[in-house]
């Protein structure tokens, strides 16, 4: 289980999370939603050690890694993929896979994960990574970079950022076949997309650095709606 406590940032002199006490509880899908600038990515950034918290403490297995540094957390078993895939020159896509499992990988476990992620592993395994791949080949690409590692803890955040229709489809069947074949790790994905929201266990919903809601992607829908209805109405009082 991952644990924040207590947690806040400041950035700029404003306060992007605070006092955030959350639980992520084993074996979950989790979606973090909420308006922009609510601090959604910066949460999943504090998480992985990218950005280090002001105050508060991160706990994982028990143990605290609030100090800890990237290379450490990713030792402990905590994945992350960025918004942007990054495009190495003269590097192939089983170059990538093998890097990014820190040790030796085969053929054709590499196909395997690939296969996972919906790509012809014979097509993709020896091609390089660069600006011939759709986005929605690249973020399948970096979604194996992270399954590679067999992590407990898997951060995505905004995965369907800069991908079109017909690859954001296919995510949301990547995203169900992960969570079919580790069925030991929690993901953990930062998303305002409906369709990602309906494949959670779990949804906490932030607003102003702060957790609003967690529950199931009904409650929190309702709360969503609840508050439209409110701003609404003001609105339609003003303008009365």
């Amino acid at each position: 289980m991952l644990k924040l406590e207590n947690v806040c940032f400041t950035r700029d002199n404003k306060k992007i999370l605070d006092n955030i006490n959350i639980e992520f509880p084993d074996n979950q899908v989790i979606v973090v939603t909420g308006p922009n600038g609510s601090g959604k990515s910066t949460l999943a950034k504090i998480i992985m050690g990218i950005e280090p918290p002001d105050s508060g403490r991160i706990f994982f297995d028990g143990d605290d890694i609030t100090n800890l540094t990237i290379d450490e957390r990713a030792r402990r078993g905590i994945g992350y993929a960025f918004q942007q895939v990054v495009k190495f020159k003269g590097i192939t896509i089983y170059d990538l896979i093998r890097l990014s499992a820190g040790r030796n990988v085969s053929k054709n476990e590499a196909c395997d994960i690939l296969g996972m992620v919906g790509l012809c592993a014979r097509e993709y395994i020896d091609r390089e990574v660069n600006a011939s791949l759709s986005g929605g080949e690249l973020k399948r690409i970096e979604i194996a970079t992270v399954a590679v590692k067999n992590n407990k803890f898997i951060i995505f955040d905004e995965p369907e950022a800069g991908i079109d229709l017909w690859s954001f489809n296919n995510l949301i069947e990547v995203f169900e076949t992960l969570r079919e074949k580790n069925k030991d790790s929690t993901t953990l994905i930062i998303s305002h997309q409906e369709r990602i929201l309906n494949i959670a266990d779990i949804v906490i919903l932030m607003n102003g650095g702060k957790i609003e809601k967690v529950g199931s992607n009904d409650a929190v829908q309702k709360v969503l709606v609840d508050k439209r209805c409110c701003k609404a109405k003001r609105g339609g009082a003003i303008n009365g």
